[in-house]
């Protein structure tokens, strides 16, 4: 009878972690005949493999993986519209080694699919066995999807590999081809819809959630298909077909994302149980998508608790220091994200160029779209009866046009009063808010955009509870509005533009937007890439999505993945700087001025490399396996 290892174990390659010795076996093995042949047992072996599922959530930070901590919310994670910080410094974060844990859960899978029909036969019904199959065909995707996405091409590896029993040669598997791996996540994806019910209980995958990953990953791969061939770095590897794919299988793969995604329709709807023609009611339906765990959007969750010591820290470090027990704010929105939603691209100035004086600084809301509202939290909301207090200094008077302003240093500026120091006083008034803003390192509860992060922010948490890794809030890994989103761009690319246009109107809709205008979404877009000031503008269907997609899945790591597979990172990414929108008090007329500048400290050019587009294999797994190379181009 085989063994399933508690500690992680064997296979050189790609699974290599010894449990201190392969000849001595460990005290606590657990036989499949005891964990395999009843449900106790199943549902205890897959909670293992979901628990580390490579789901980006809360915990997670491109450069420092999937571990538990906190620091990962950094003032730079707006800069792509994604909670994660793809970039540290001015450079991208590249390669953070994302190997041996996925190879590791994959060895336990292939155990488990190899093992379970004979185990359980007899002991466990035919339909359960046929659905913890489908769950594991699914976490085998899962895992291989975040191989791809980062490598191209990497071993494809179904059965359990054993050491010693195997040789050393037999373990060094070769890498596959790059459609072929996706080919072989699109079967996996496939095998779990067929083979899961169409239910499962809270943070597990159905059918249709599997439907639902099969349209993001044969997306992905239809987008490399499409645009891989028109921005790529020559090499080996690309020449052999181990990053890259034929243009020629484009099509091919959308089909299948457009027919995952139509397949879900019915079976999950956009959250709308706040949903009413009221403005406030819109904003507060969008607010509860984030914060229902019984949502009919949610396709797949992650939960999180005190007692399992899985608690993270967002609240504490995503809102205002004064608004939480500890903790630091780390994640602003950048302007340029604010100003693709209807109405966030705010009028500060007026047609001559002078900035529009306001009677409170909160008015700058007046007239966003509603998701924006929910999204972002402005100047002078509130949360847990306090109000984000965002003030970046004070002008004893302000009669020069902005343009004069803007190309004068801060400091420099006549008459400009500003601090780091919150309790610091000008004629008997504060100089900055209590939320800032902030302009140096040193002041990370503060913001630096003039904004904070509103999604995913548990606003019934009280003040002393919002400390570090005291947040039980889930994480949506797979919702409905995705799918739509999918359905959309798939279609799109395959011509069916009228049902596009219907699936980003459900959306629009939904987020209190005006509906997509028809006829420039069915104009054909060109064949270059229409960006100009680092952002896609809507002069056609294609762009119109990608805009749509960066704003329903903002801050929820999606489009850092969505501009590498569109193969734009490059040119959304070259020498790019950040804004943000300052609030300053004018103190002879006691109004308020709005300032779009570059942002408060963060005074670093980011540049994506064509390069990383593809991640570098793992130096260790290249010395031990020259089966791996070549390895990416310029790597």
């Amino acid at each position: 009878m085989k063994k399933i290892l508690s500690c992680t174990a064997t296979a050189l390659l790609l699974i290599l972690v010894s449990c201190e010795s392969l000849d001595v076996a460990p005290l606590n093995i657990i036989k499949d005949e005891d964990l395999l042949t009843n449900e106790v047992g199943l549902k205890t072996y897959m909670a293992n493999i979901y628990r580390n599922l490579p789901i980006e959530d809360f915990y997670y930070r491109n450069g420092n993986g999937f571990g538990r901590h906190w620091e990962q919310f950094t003032n730079l994670s707006g800069i792509s519209g994604d909670m994660l910080g793809p970039f540290w410094g001015n450079s991208q974060e590249n390669g953070f080694g994302y190997w041996d844990g996925a190879y590791q859960w994959i060895r336990q899978i292939n155990h488990f699919i190899e093992v379970l029909p004979d185990v359980a036969k007899g002991k466990v019904a035919d339909g359960v066995i046929n659905h913890y199959l489908g769950e594991a065909h699914f976490c085998r995707g899962f895992f291989y999807f975040a191989l791809v996405k980062r490598y191209g091409g990497v071993p494809i590896v179904k059965t359990e590999q054993k050491y010693p029993e195997q040789s050393l040669e037999e373990l060094q598997v070769k890498r596959d081809t790059e459609k072929d791996c996706w080919d072989f996540i699109g079967e996996e994806f496939s095998e779990a819809a067929r083979l899961m019910n169409e239910t499962a209980e809270r943070g597990r995958a159905s059918r249709y959630t599997a439907y639902a990953l099969l349209s993001r990953a044969m997306l992905y791969a239809g987008s490399i298909a499409r645009y891989s061939s028109l921005n790529f770095v020559e090499g080996e590897a690309y020449s052999a077909g181990l990053v890259g794919i034929d243009p020629s299988e484009a099509n091919a793969y959308y089909q299948k994302a457009y027919d995952a995604a139509v397949a879900v329709e019915g079976h999950a709807d956009l959250y709308k149980k706040k949903f009413s023609a009221a403005y406030d009611d819109r904003i507060a339906n969008y607010v509860e998508i984030f914060l229902d765990k019984d949502s009919p959007e949610n396709l797949l969750i992650r939960e999180y608790s005190l007692t399992s010591n899985t608690a993270h820290s967002y609240d504490a470090t995503l809102t205002a220091r004064y608004m939480t027990a500890d903790g630091l704010s780390r994640a602003y929105p950048n302007y340029e994200l604010m100003r693709i939603f209807d109405g966030g691209n705010i009028k500060v100035v007026d047609d001559n160029g002078y900035p529009i004086r306001f009677n409170q600084r909160g008015d700058i809301r007046n007239g966003v779209e509603p998701r924006l509202r929910a999204i972002v939290y402005f100047p002078d909301d509130e949360l847990r009866g306090l109000s984000f207090d965002i003030q970046r200094g004070i002008y004893e008077s302000f009669d020069r046009k902005a343009a004069d302003e803007a190309a004068t240093p801060i400091n420099n500026r006549a008459g400009l009063h500003t601090t780091n120091e919150k309790a610091a006083m000008w004629n008997g008034r504060r100089m900055i808010g209590e939320c800032g803003t902030g302009s140096s390192n040193a002041d990370g509860d503060m913001t630096r955009s003039g904004f904070y992060v509103r999604k995913y922010i548990d606003y019934n948490k009280p003040k002393d509870d919002c400390g570090l890794y005291r947040s039980t809030t889930h994480w949506i890994a797979v919702r409905y509005a995705e799918v739509l989103l999918n359905r959309a761009e798939a279609a799109f690319e395959l011509g069916k533009k009228d049902d596009a246009l219907n699936c980003i109107n459900q959306i629009r809709e939904r987020a209190g937007a005006q509906p997509a205008d028809a006829a420039v979404f069915l104009l054909d877009p060109p064949d270059v890439w229409n960006i100009v000031d680092k952002k896609v503008v809507e002069n056609n269907g294609r762009d119109i999505i990608r805009n749509e997609r960066r704003k329903e899945l903002a801050f929820e790591n999606h489009y850092w993945w969505d501009i590498r597979r569109w193969r734009i990172a490059d040119k959304v990414f070259d020498q790019t700087k950040f804004n943000a929108l300052y609030p300053y008090y004018v103190y002879d007329e006691d109004k308020y001025i709005f300032l779009d500048e570059e942002q408060a400290y963060l005074n670093n050019y980011f540049t994506f490399n064509k390069r990383f587009y593809y991640e570098g294999l793992p130096g260790g797994e290249l010395n031990k396996n020259p089966n791996l190379w070549p390895n990416n181009p310029n790597h």
